[in-house]
């Protein structure tokens, strides 16, 4: 049974921290009367218990008061109830450690079916403390759902394609668990489990974006859901360099604007959802808002912080209509040309003083604007670009206000979209008053075009901050090295991307084949739980239409990203696909990317290419060309765990799919040490 407990502890910082409701050892608990075990149960618990809530733990217990344990492992033996999984926000009904394997069990009293939603269930839960937990990453790990009303299942444990000793989840009836705990100890050999070790593992999660902003709308801190191993900034820092900069603009009534970089997925949109989560009242002098060009990013959390507050809010007894908790989230979350289209009818000063731009080398140049804002807006004389007209509305503020643009590499995949450049333009031409505060990896050629760095450094009130810089991505727990990967392959800096695959592979698979129906297949075997797997490619692919592909047909990113398996608009469907412009920001946890005709291998260098009528046009113009490399890094860079390429065969019978567009990109990734499917 799901426990209706709300947990209010996204993650513990310390191990001092209890993380069960009720644990002993299995001795003790053997000899425990029940309504004792029920009363630490329910001292424990938040607010009142249900009657039923109360029951099913009564079940358990008895259920649980049967188990026969071998006599070697009796006295060792644990016994948690109501474990709190913390990246998901839930707790595990019991878990069992006995002797070398620890037993994650997941009750659905009064039921007699095992239903898909059960088994991720308590997959999810396995998986989690597999990932998360330091102190179980290497153990042997068996997850048990037990359906009480169940007739008796037949036991088969195997492990997954992963051998990562996590064996998929066992369907049990209740009077069989003592034959689960007897084979899933039969089923590995290992050493036994230190239970004091264990209880004291630090855990250190790594949220996907949506995770992420659900617990940071909840009120949690940015230190408590991002991990700092593997060599990644703490994300706490960059935000208190932000927020000491908010705060020093404040004190001395100075405006100033602030770019933050970092690598795809270091956690940019991360750091400014933290920042304006803590600064939401408008009453505050610090009041801020996120801003995003990016629609599909927007839809997508405003939706899952929607549903995420109806649910908290029900949990609590209380109810809330979906449109009022959309109402708030919207607040805290806005689309940057709302922002600007507001501003234009306004002219007074906006009500926040601290403005947060996600994906700010998106913002429009001076061409792209005054085009839109004279066949959108009828504005004939309007010619700024977006980011001087952005910063002129802040400007209008009397006292002070920060602009934070938070700025990703190589990541501009539309036209008019014109990199940081234009924001440095902007401040030069206009607001020489203000203070500026550069990232210092801004020197670094692949954020500079021209000289343009160079003379907003030389300006007085400029400031170089290393703080103000995110260096590893923090998107994939498995790896922190796929954004370098992908430059270099993109860069066909060959050596290179072959040393650096050979440093990932055993951690995180990349595979290639020609078939698609062999990349969705490994897509399911791979995933384990509600992991999410997709199919993503160019927007450009027009000629993938022979695989049941078609890039004209638009995906409802919302639909892609939050609904479930039985869904067949979502992503695991494996029907509909996503382009570049509805996954940026956001992310998969297993990726299938179809490589086309779009962008091809040729005699050493890439061939840009457009379909247009019934041909491939070459792409000429750098600009362009830079954004079809840049759409390809946005989908290479999209999984957390691992991903599938795909460049079909190609037809000589169809002069749009010649063999000759597509065997050489094989040729080329397989050459880098790519293993074949």
């Amino acid at each position: 049974m799901r426990s209706s407990i709300e947990v209010h502890s996204y993650t513990e910082k310390t191990s001092s921290i209890r993380r069960w409701m009720y644990g002993e050892n299995m001795v003790h608990f053997f000899q425990q009367d029940v309504h004792s075990i029920l009363g630490e149960l329910t001292q424990r618990s938040d607010g009142n218990i249900e009657t039923t809530q109360r029951n099913a733990w009564q079940e358990q217990i008895l259920i649980l008061k049967d188990l026969i344990v071998p006599d070697d492992q009796l006295d060792t033996a644990r016994i948690y109830f109501e474990l709190t999984v913390p990246r998901l926000g839930r707790r595990a009904d019991v878990v069992l450690i006995i002797g070398h394997v620890m037993f994650i069990l997941e009750f659905k009293v009064g039921e007699s079916a095992f239903n898909r939603s059960g088994i991720d269930q308590v997959w999810d839960y396995a998986l989690d403390f597999k990932y998360f937990h330091d102190a179980s990453h290497d153990i042997c790990i068996v997850p048990v759902l037990i359906a009480t009303q169940a007739p008796d299942q037949n036991l088969q444990i195997g492990d997954t394609v992963h051998n990562d000793r996590l064996t998929r989840p066992i369907k049990a009836a209740p009077a069989q668990l003592s034959n689960v705990l007897h084979e899933g100890l039969a089923h590995f050999v290992a050493p036994d489990i230190d239970v004091a070790v264990w209880e004291q593992g630090r855990y250190m999660p790594t949220p996907t974006i949506v995770e992420a902003a659900r617990a940071l709308y909840a009120g949690h801190a940015v230190e408590n859901i991002s991990r700092s191993d593997a060599g990644a900034r703490n994300l706490a820092v960059t935000a208190k360099t932000i927020d000491h900069i908010i705060e020093q603009s404040r004190s001395l009534h100075r405006k100033a604007i602030c770019f933050v970089t970092g690598v795809p997925g270091a956690g940019k949109t991360l750091v400014g959802l933290d920042i304006a989560n803590r600064h939401l009242s408008s009453e505050s002098d610090t009041y801020s808002v996120f801003l995003s060009g990016n629609g599909p990013l927007v839809a997508v959390l405003r939706e899952a912080l929607t549903r995420d507050r109806v649910e908290r809010e029900s949990h609590k007894g209380n109810l809330i209509r979906k449109g009022d908790a959309k109402k708030e989230v919207e607040a805290f979350i806005q689309n940057v040309h709302h922002f600007r289209d507001e501003y234009l009818r306004d002219t007074g000063a906006p009500l926040e003083h601290v403005v947060l731009f996600d994906e700010a080398q998106r913002a429009w140049n001076v061409e792209q604007t005054s085009a839109f804002m004279r066949q959108k807006k009828g504005k004939a004389n309007f010619s700024i670009s977006e980011p001087e007209f952005l910063i002129s509305c802040m400007d209008r503020h009397e006292d002070w206000c920060v602009v934070v643009c938070l700025v990703g590499s190589g990541q501009e995949i539309n036209t008019g979209e014109g990199g940081i450049n234009e924001w440095f333009d902007a401040v030069l031409k206009r607001f020489l008053t203000w203070d500026a505060y550069l990232s210092s990896s801004l020197v670094e050629a692949e954020y500079r075009r021209g000289e343009i760095f160079d003379l907003m450094l030389a300006r007085p009130n400029s400031h170089l901050h290393q703080n103000l810089h995110l260096a590893t991505s923090i998107r994939s727990f498995r790896t922190d090295i796929l954004s370098r990967l992908v430059r270099e392959v993109l860069d066909i800096e060959i050596e290179s991307a072959r040393n650096t695959l050979t440093d990932l592979k055993d951690r995180y698979p990349i595979v290639i084949t020609r078939e698609i129906s062999r990349a969705k297949e490994w897509l399911r075997q791979q995933a384990r739980g509600s992991e999410r797997y997709g199919i993503v490619v160019s927007s450009q692919a027009e000629r993938l239409k022979p695989h049941a592909i078609d890039v004209r047909v638009k995906t409802d990113p919302v639909k892609w990203f939050l609904e479930g398996k039985e869904d067949t608009r979502s992503s695991y469907y494996l029907e509909d696909v996503a382009t570049e412009f509805q996954v940026q920001g956001l992310e998969l946890d297993w990726a299938c990317i179809v490589w086309d005709g779009d962008l091809r291998f040729s005699d050493g260098h890439w061939a840009h290419h457009q379909f247009r009528g019934s041909r491939w046009n070459r792409v000429n113009k750098a600009e362009r060309q830079r954004y079809l490399e840049n759409a390809y890094r946005v989908l290479l860079t999209r999984a957390r765990q691992g991903m599938v390429l795909v460049v079909p065969h190609g037809d000589d019978d169809d002069p749009t799919r010649s063999r000759e567009f597509y065997d050489p990109t094989y040729s080329y990734l397989r050459s880098l040490g790519l293993q074949e499917l």
